[in-house]
């Protein structure tokens, strides 16, 4: 009995538990439902619907002149929710649109997509992803007069996601100052430095989350709409830049070095013209733009001889020397205690004046005035660095700019030998274009400006900020100095290490440089070299420095790898800007016996002759759309014949002005070198012949 009563108890037991969990679900659902109803369908938009971001439109940069270096193109992610179709619209739409997406995407058949489709609406799938490929702006127009997606997002389910692209029309030119910038935030370059003007303010939109962590935009009228970032303007010009790094390249090529930077300076201004900074790449066959050597850290690489003018900088303004006087460099060899100084000429420049020691690039000639002078007080000959704006960084608007570097007296590491060797260059460190900065003070009689690389900010139609030319020192010095500094950079390239770049049609004053390397802790036989300077001497309009690390061949000094380098770009940069070479009016004359009343044309750019031609009036349909043409004037009468610049042939430049021929002939691949002044006369290689690797071509202007 007590058995069988114990388990009539448990099974009650377990009835009435059975059944207070039966109460208890109805009425759990009961309170879900009625009191916490609106708590729960809170947390369940708050988990399938929420507002997300959506990325304002980056702002554009512009070279000076107006021309378009970077921006944003929109390209599109097409999906499609099948589910919001009408039956009927679907039914006859569905094959059509199938064929569509198979012609274009050509990865599967018609039935394939068809498939993928109705599949995708029976299981009632709002994201179907057609294609991972993005698509352009043009390409999405096109989609959406297809059938189903010609009803639009309500009615047809398309889904048109923007993602934008960075895009950089000149290519790889002047890339690593342009800069890049991931969606960590993390960059370099302008698009970095200036990411607070560019990026914009992103807005807001609703989202439903559809499955895993697929997103599917609504957009609501409540929508926050996305404010697009400002433009900015640039000081770089596109012509000097191409013709920087065209020339930079192929003396990195043809030397094999390390890398290679070149900056070109507007003196008044401190605007940049152009910055290029070129290394090798990693398969050794070519050179990319990956690090601004130029701005940035330096690491261990020392100035050189380019730092000289410096030291006579401090010797001049304390009256210490004059350039008549006589130095001893005796057989090119000193030693200050233990440490033997050394000059590039074997055998050494004897008895020579300050003035030529400057010219010859002397070291021991330098250095041993320095110590003379200042080695009692070397802290002295250091003041010079605060006093002309060295000692710090310039406080550019790019990031990432290096910090000079020199050693100080009473440091552990100052040694008796330290002044010596800081006076030529060596042991400490000084960027590109902080050297630069100095020789561009002395090319502007004295006045030190900070260099600029972006000179407006700009909503598309409205400026909001502008970036002046600031001053850094009014004078670096008295303007007896400037004017000896001067007369000596003049020195170098007449009678000194650069007399190879003397140009008969204009001066160029500077200073080559040329440094050993510091690797694995002694003085190696490989060289970082320079030439910093500017043009035209007697009245400066550029300042430019060109560094070439570690060139091969027996020739490896900055007068043999940089200056030419220098001269290159300087001549290229003189011949077509109108400033510096001015047309002799002289030369222009009328002809009296003239009965023709049209004027005479050159070759060109077709839409740039194509402006002149509505200017005036004259018919000009045969130059819409391209790119070069040659008119010529015969009777009354303008006959336009267009040049063939696609096919692999050389083209024919004559009549064009020098910064035509030199963009249609280096975009070539060709190498080219001129004599003379004004238009093209002349050509070396006869157009319409093939185009040969490497090939030189000789114009001939007048």
């Amino acid at each position: 009995m007590n058995i069988k009563r114990s388990i009539v108890i448990r099974v009650r037991v377990v009835f009435i538990l059975v059944a207070l969990c039966a109460c208890a679900i109805p009425y759990k659902v009961a309170v879900v439902q009625f009191i916490e109803g609106e708590k729960w369908k809170e947390k369940a938009e708050q988990v399938n619907f929420q507002y997300r971001e959506v990325a304002a439109t980056r702002g554009n940069i512009y070279a000076a002149d107006g021309s378009l270096l970077a921006t944003s193109l929109p390209f599109y992610q097409v999906a499609i929710d099948p589910t919001v179709v009408d039956e009927d619209d679907f039914t006859s739409g569905i094959d059509s649109l199938a064929y569509y997406l198979s012609a274009f995407y050509q990865d599967k058949p018609a039935s394939g997509y068809k498939r993928m489709i109705l599949e995708a609406r029976a299981n009632n799938k709002q994201y179907l992803m057609i294609n991972r490929r993005q698509i352009g702006y043009q390409e999405m127009q096109q989609m959406s007069n297809w059938p189903i997606f010609n009803m639009g997002r309500v009615n047809g389910g398309i889904i048109f996601e923007k993602i934008e692209r960075r895009f950089q029309p000149f290519s790889s030119l002047a890339s690593r100052t342009l800069g890049t910038l991931n969606a960590n935030g993390v960059g370099s370059g302008l698009e970095y430095s200036f990411n607070t003007y560019l990026k914009g303010q992103d807005g807001k939109a609703l989202f439903q989350r559809l499955a895993g962590e697929v997103w599917k935009p609504l957009y609501d009228v409540d929508d926050i709409k996305p404010l697009n970032g400002f433009d900015i303007t640039t000081t770089l010009d596109v012509t000097i830049q191409d013709v920087a790094e065209a020339a930079l390249r192929r003396q990195l090529a043809d030397r094999e070095a390390a890398f290679g930077s070149v900056i070109v300076m507007e003196v008044k201004t401190g605007h940049i013209k152009a910055i290029s900074n070129l290394e090798r790449n990693a398969s050794g066959t070519g050179y990319v733009e990956s690090y601004n050597y130029a701005v940035g850290d330096m690491g261990s690489t020392e100035p050189g001889s380019t730092f000289k003018l410096v030291s006579m900088l401090a010797l001049l303004e304390e009256n210490k020397v004059s350039l008549n006087d006589m130095i001893e460099t005796g057989n090119g060899v000193y030693r200050f205690y233990s440490q033997p100084m050394y000059d590039a000429k074997n055998g050494g420049y004897g008895t020579i004046t300050v003035r030529q020691g400057f010219e010859k690039s002397s070291n021991v000639a330098i250095s041993k005035l320095v110590d003379r002078h200042f080695g009692a007080n070397p802290s002295k000959f250091l003041a010079y660095l605060d006093k002309i704006g060295l000692a710090e960084p310039l406080g550019l608007q790019l990031s990432g700019e290096g910090k000079p570097f020199f050693k100080k007296p009473g440091t552990n590491t100052w040694y008796g030998t330290s002044l010596p060797w800081i006076s030529i260059g060596y042991e400490s460190k000084l960027n590109p274009i902080h050297t630069l900065t100095l020789y561009n003070a002395v090319a502007n009689q004295g006045k030190m400006v900070k260099p600029i690389f972006v000179k407006a900010v700009s909503n598309g139609v409205q400026t909001i900020e502008t970036f002046d030319t600031q001053v850094i020192r009014e004078s670096i010095a008295s303007p007896k100095t400037i004017a000896l500094l001067q007369e000596l950079l003049l020195g170098v390239v007449e009678n000194g290490t650069a007399r190879n770049i003397k140009n008969p049609n204009y001066k160029i004053a500077g200073k080559t440089g040329t440094a050993q390397k510091l690797i694995g802790g002694t003085y190696q036989e490989v060289y970082y070299t320079s030439f910093a300077g500017y043009f035209p001497a007697d009245n400066p309009k550029y300042s430019m420095i060109v560094v070439i690390d570690s060139p091969k061949g027996i020739a490896a000094y900055g007068g043999d790898v940089s200056a030419p380098v220098f001269k290159e770009i300087a001549d290229k940069i003189f011949a077509t800007d109108l400033e510096l070479n001015t047309i002799n009016q002289s030369k222009i004359q009328l002809a009296q016996n003239q009965t023709s009343l049209l004027p005479s044309v050159a070759a060109g750019k077709g839409e740039e002759l194509k402006e002149i031609f509505d200017y005036l009036k004259l018919p000009s349909t045969a130059m819409a759309g391209v790119d070069w043409v040659a008119p010529s004037t015969i009777s009354n009468s303008i006959t336009i014949q267009v040049i063939d610049t696609e096919k692999p042939l050389v083209p024919d430049v004559t009549g064009m002005s020098l910064r035509d021929a030199l963009y249609l002939l280096e975009n070539k691949g060709l190498k080219v070198n001129f004599n003379g002044r004004g238009r093209v006369i002349g050509q070396s290689l006869i157009p319409g012949s093939p185009l040969l690797p490497n090939a030189t071509i000789d114009l001939v202007l007048g």
